[in-house]
C-alpha cells in the first residue's frame, strides 16, 4: 500500500484542525447578556471585531443605543456610559446600567421610552419608540469639548467604524 494513501486521513485531520484553530483565533466572544427589571440587554463594541459583532446582532434586538463623541471632523465611539431607560409612565426599565462599549442592545417591549445617557457628568436625553417587529435605534452623540476630552481619555475610542 502506498504511504501517501495512509497519510491522507491524517493530513485531512491536521488540516481541519489547523483551519479550526485559525477560525477560532478570529472568533469574537459575545459580550454577556445581562438582565435588569426583567429586561435583557447586552453592551459591547470595543475593538473593530466586537463592533462588527454588535452591528450584526443589533437588528435582532428591539432597541439599539449607540454612543459617540463628535467634534468638527470625526466621531469617536464612547464607552462607560451610564444608561437609564424609562417607559412612557416614567418607570425605569433599565436603571443606571453601565454600557461598557459604544453599543447597548435591549429587549424592550413595543412602546415609547425616554433614554438618559450620562458620560463624564454630561447627560443626554432622547425619545425612542419601539414598534412591533421593527428594530429601533438611537444615536446619543455628545459634543466634544475640552472638559469632556480631558475626562474621557480612556472612554472615547477611535475606530474606523465610528458613526459620522
Amino acid at each position: 500500500m502506498n504511504v501517501s494513501r495512509k497519510l491522507r486521513p491524517l493530513t485531512a485531520v491536521l488540516c481541519s484542525g489547523a483551519l479550526f484553530a485559525a477560525l477560532s483565533a478570529h472568533a469574537v466572544v459575545n459580550p454577556p447578556i445581562r438582565m435588569t427589571h426583567g429586561i435583557e440587554y447586552m453592551s459591547g463594541g470595543i475593538g473593530s471585531d466586537e463592533a462588527k459583532f454588535m452591528e450584526t446582532v443589533s437588528p435582532r434586538w428591539p432597541a439599539t443605543l449607540e454612543f459617540a463623541v463628535k467634534d468638527h471632523t470625526r466621531a469617536d465611539f464612547a464607552a462607560d456610559v451610564r444608561v437609564t431607560v424609562r417607559d412612557q409612565d416614567g418607570r425605569a426599565v433599565l436603571d443606571n446600567v453601565l454600557a461598557t462599549g459604544p453599543f447597548l442592545v435591549a429587549r424592550l417591549a413595543p412602546g415609547r421610552y425616554q433614554v438618559e445617557a450620562t458620560l463624564s457628568a454630561q447627560t443626554l436625553k432622547q425619545d425612542l419608540t419601539v414598534l412591533p417587529g421593527a428594530p429601533a435605534k438611537a444615536l446619543l452623540l455628545w459634543p466634544a469639548n475640552t472638559d469632556m476630552a480631558a475626562s474621557t481619555g480612556s472612554t472615547a475610542h477611535s475606530t474606523t467604524h465610528a458613526p459620522t
